[in-house]
């Protein structure tokens, strides 16, 4: 999910937090990405912070997209397209990214709708610890 990001129109479930999180845990958003997403707390690994990132674009969270984004790759501003609906998160592979890792790749599909036409992005992602917590650093080349 590049600088000129793309997000779905809706926020159901940052408007009911009782919702489903969008990261597909089974969670309701309040308790699962919701508090990230509000800095009431972090992710702890590399995929809880993907699932969480793919949350924001889920609800159009973009402060929080660019808090969880490596200083050294964060754009100076990002635009969320509001013309894409993203509905599902598959985690395909982790590779480290654990509590006691200081780095971890994270391989996913990500699917939208935009213009009531399906769509997938598939990426992995590098992630990196900056200042004891987790952020995404980019994207790994296919």
């Amino acid at each position: 999910m590049s600088a000129v990001a793309k997000r779905g129109a809706r926020r159901s479930a940052a408007d009911d937090p009782d919702r489903p999180c969008p990261c597909g845990s089974g969670l309701p958003y309040a308790d699962c990405c919701g508090p990230v997403h509000r800095g009431e707390g972090t992710a702890g690994t590399a995929e809880a912070l993907m699932r969480s990132r793919f949350s924001a674009f889920a609800v159009g969270d973009a402060a929080y997209l660019l808090h969880s984004w490596h200083s050294s790759t964060r754009p100076a501003r990002l635009r969320l397209d509001p013309g894409e609906q993203w509905t599902r998160l598959e985690i395909v592979d982790t590779d480290r990214g654990g509590l006691f890792d200081s780095t971890g790749t994270v391989e996913f599909r990500a699917h939208y709708r935009e213009a009531g036409r399906p769509g997938t992005l598939h990426e992995r992602s590098r992630f990196a610890r900056e200042d004891g917590r987790w952020v995404y650093l980019d994207a790994l080349p296919d």
